[in-house]
């Protein structure tokens, strides 16, 4: 059994993934990593030269070959689920965790977070809000209809976030039987 992490652009996928995996002694691993790993180059440079069908394409090859390990954490990029196929493959074999957080939020995240420009190349011609506030309206109907479980990431530390998905997802054994108090 896996526990996918799927979301929108800095919803905490990665963040809470890493530690979520630290609290259930399991792997993590993150597909947008594994993308570049395989292909050498930043999914900027790889966007940038061969477009969002190339990264779709090896993106979905890669959850495939995570898939059929156990035991793991996987952080997704946030348009896994455009390909009904990677649904598809992260339900049989675990469950799907939709992390949600306002625009405003994820605003915020991106403009801080320094790894942005390399990581996270636009998706549309719009300015940032304009594209964010778009993508959003597109994939919520997605995300909804893929996941398991939703947990809003919104004004909460990361540990009261893994707290939440190991209560929703029954996962409490894999932590000594009872939920941590952290919160």
């Amino acid at each position: 059994m896996n526990l996918f992490l799927i979301g929108y652009r800095c919803t905490g996928k990665t963040t809470v993934g890493e530690t979520l995996a630290q609290r259930l002694n399991w792997d993590f691993v993150d597909t947008d990593q594994k993308v570049v790993e395989t292909a050498g180059v930043s999914i900027a440079q790889m966007v940038e030269a061969h477009g969002w069908p190339f990264f779709r394409e090896l993106e979905g090859q890669a959850l495939i070959s995570l898939s059929t390990g156990d035991r793991q954490v996987v952080a997704t990029g946030g348009g896994i689920i455009l390909d009904e196929r990677n649904i598809s493959t992260m339900k049989q074999s675990g469950r799907i965790v939709w992390l949600t957080a306002s625009e405003r939020t994820i605003l915020t995240r991106m403009i801080g977070d320094s790894t942005t420009a390399d990581s996270r190349p636009s998706l549309t011609p719009q300015g940032l809000t304009a594209e964010i506030t778009s993508m959003l309206a597109e994939r919520r109907p997605l995300y909804k209809k893929a996941a398991d479980r939703a947990i809003v990431t919104d004004r909460r530390t990361v540990a009261a976030i893994c707290e939440r998905i190991i209560a929703a997802t029954g996962l409490q054994k894999e932590v000594g039987g009872h939920p941590s108090t952290a919160r």
